[in-house]
């Protein structure tokens, strides 16, 4: 479990691709992405609504509160509309699924499904970068 919990989601077009951004207020611990039949709630299990022909399941290993205080770091305005995708080519929506446990998810709903690919880059300042990008096309 890392102490480096997540700071913001955020997302951005790009001529070949959609992007997912998830700021981490320090090093990635680690994530796991995956297309998956349905995204589930961290903690209860409870599917998540999607639009989309196919689903991505975005697990970060930080969470979403300080580990040291239990003061929360980021909580979408909106849980099932966490940025505004309605204009994208890839994606469809954007949802929270929560934090449990040190881990926290959403669910991305896509077009189809995609190619995608997943890094984490350094910043800003001390803090680290988990980068999905859904390609518009095979």
């Amino acid at each position: 479990m890392s102490a480096a919990s997540i700071a913001n989601i955020r997302t951005g077009q790009h001529t070949c691709f959609d992007r997912l951004v998830i700021n981490i207020k320090g090093k990635a611990a680690g994530y796991n992405v995956r297309y998956v039949s349905k995204v589930v709630q961290d903690g209860s299990g409870q599917p998540i609504k999607l639009r989309g022909g196919a689903f991505l399941q975005v697990t970060a290993h930080s969470p979403s509160y300080d580990s040291a205080t239990g003061k929360v770091t980021f909580v979408p305005a909106n849980r099932s509309e966490v940025t505004d995708v309605s204009k994208y080519q890839a994606f469809r929506q954007v949802a929270w699924a929560g934090s449990f446990e040190g881990r926290t998810t959403s669910g991305l709903g896509v077009r189809a499904r995609l190619p995608f690919k997943v890094s984490t880059l350094a910043g800003p300042g001390t803090g680290s970068t988990l980068v999905v990008d859904v390609a518009h096309h095979w």
